[in-house]
C-alpha cells in the first residue's frame, strides 16, 4: 500500500499528460483565459494595425479564414508555404492575401503566450475582428482549434465556390462543408467590403457564354464603367470594389446592389438573378434590413472544424519537428501546474522510505 501511493502519484502525472493531449477538442469562448488571457487584445490591436495601413486587409482576412475552413476545415492549412500548399491552388494564387498579418499576429500572441495559441484560432479571431472593425456586429468566437499538419491543394481546388460557378453548385460545395443555403447567402455578404480582379468578372463584360454581348443581368452604366477598367487587352490584374455602394463598410449594400443588378461577380449576381427563388427571397429580405451577416459568419467556423490533436504552430506558414515542440511544451505546462502535486506526492513517498 506505502508503495501505491508513490505509484498513484506517478498515474496521476501520467493521467495529466494525457489530458494535456486530449483536452483541447471542445471548442469554448473561455479556451484561453488562463493561458493567455491577453490574447483577444493582442489581436485586435494587430488588425487593426492592419487595417489602418491598408483598409482592404479587412476583407483579405475575413476570406483568409473563409478560404481555411472550406478545404481541411478551420485548421490554418492555408497559411502553409509550399509548392503543393493551398496558397497556390487557383483560387488562392495571386488572390489571396493578409498571410504577413497573420505572422504579426501570432508574433505578438507568441511574445506573451508561447506555445499556447494556435494559428487556426488566430485567423478566426481576426476574422471576427475585421468584420466589428469595418461596421459591422461581433460575436465570441469559439476557441479550441487545432493546427494542421498538411495542406491541400486538390481540395482547395475542386471545394472552394468559384466566381464562374452556378448557384445550384455553390449551394452543394457549401452543403459538403456543413453549411446550408441561409448561410450560402450571408457569407456571400461579406462580399460587402474588399476588391476583386478584373479576371474574376471580364467574362461579363463583352462576351458572355458566347452570346456576343455583356452579361443582360449587369446594369449598363456599371458595364460601362467596368469595360473601360478591363479592357480585352488587359492582363486581368487590375482591381476594382464589391460594393460599389460603400466600399469598406460592412453593411447591407452588398444585397441592395443584387437587386439593383450591380453584384460584381456572375457567382453573386446569380443568388438573385437565377432561378432559385429561395435565395432570391434571402436576398430580398436582407436587403430591407441589416441582415445578421456577422452571426451567420460564424457557420464557417464550423465549416469541418477539426477535432484532431494535431498541435498549434509556432510559425504559422512552416512546419517544424511538431510534435517534439508540442510533447516538450505539454510537459512544462504539466511540470509547473502539477509541481504542488509532485511535492506531495515526493513527501509521501519519502515517509514511506522512513517507516
Amino acid at each position: 500500500m506505502k508503495r501505491s501511493s508513490c505509484y498513484n502519484g506517478y498515474s496521476l502525472f501520467l493521467t495529466m499528460l494525457m489530458l494535456c493531449v486530449v483536452a483541447r477538442s471542445q471548442l469554448t469562448t473561455d479556451f484561453y483565459s488562463t493561458t493567455c488571457p491577453n490574447l483577444l487584445q493582442i489581436v485586435r490591436r494587430e488588425v487593426q494595425k492592419a487595417i489602418k495601413f491598408e483598409t482592404r486587409m479587412a476583407a483579405s482576412l475575413i476570406r483568409l479564414h473563409f478560404h481555411d475552413c472550406f478545404v481541411n476545415g478551420c485548421d490554418a492549412s492555408v497559411l502553409l508555404d509550399g509548392n503543393d500548399g493551398e496558397k497556390f491552388a487557383l483560387p488562392n494564387i495571386n488572390s489571396a492575401r493578409g498571410f504577413e498579418v497573420v505572422d504579426a499576429i501570432k508574433t505578438a500572441v507568441e511574445s506573451q503566450c508561447s506555445g499556447v495559441v494556435s494559428c487556426a484560432d488566430i485567423l478566426a479571431i481576426a476574422a471576427r475582428d475585421s468584420v466589428l472593425l469595418s461596421g459591422g456586429k461581433s460575436w465570441r468566437v469559439l476557441l479550441g482549434r487545432r493546427d494542421g499538419l498538411v495542406a491541400n491543394q486538390t481540395g482547395a481546388n475542386a471545394k472552394l465556390p468559384s466566381p464562374f460557378e452556378d448557384v445550384d453548385t455553390i449551394i452543394n460545395k457549401f452543403a459538403a462543408v456543413g453549411l446550408n443555403i441561409i448561410d450560402v447567402v450571408a457569407l456571400s455578404g461579406a462580399h460587402t467590403i474588399g476588391q476583386a480582379r478584373c479576371a474574376t468578372f471580364n467574362n461579363r463584360l463583352f462576351n458572355f457564354s458566347g452570346t456576343g454581348a455583356p452579361d443582360s443581368t449587369m446594369e449598363s452604366s456599371m458595364v460601362s464603367d467596368l469595360q473601360n477598367l478591363c479592357p480585352l487587352t488587359d492582363d486581368g490584374n487590375k482591381t476594382t470594389v464589391l460594393d460599389r455602394n460603400s466600399t469598406d463598410l460592412f453593411d447591407n449594400h452588398y444585397f441592395q446592389n443584387l437587386l439593383n443588378n450591380k453584384g460584381l461577380l456572375s457567382s453573386d449576381q446569380e443568388l438573385f438573378s437565377s432561378t432559385n427563388l429561395t435565395t432570391k427571397d434571402l436576398l430580398t429580405a436582407a436587403a430591407a434590413s441589416q441582415p445578421a451577416i456577422e452571426i451567420r459568419t460564424q457557420g464557417k467556423e464550423n465549416a469541418g472544424t477539426r477535432d484532431k490533436e494535431d498541435g498549434e504552430r509556432p510559425k504559422c506558414h512552416v512546419l517544424i519537428n511538431l510534435i517534439s515542440w508540442n510533447a516538450d511544451r505539454c510537459i512544462t505546462e504539466i511540470i509547473s501546474s502539477v509541481a504542488s502535486t509532485e511535492e506531495k506526492i515526493s513527501e509521501t513517498c519519502d515517509a514511506t522510505k522512513t517507516n
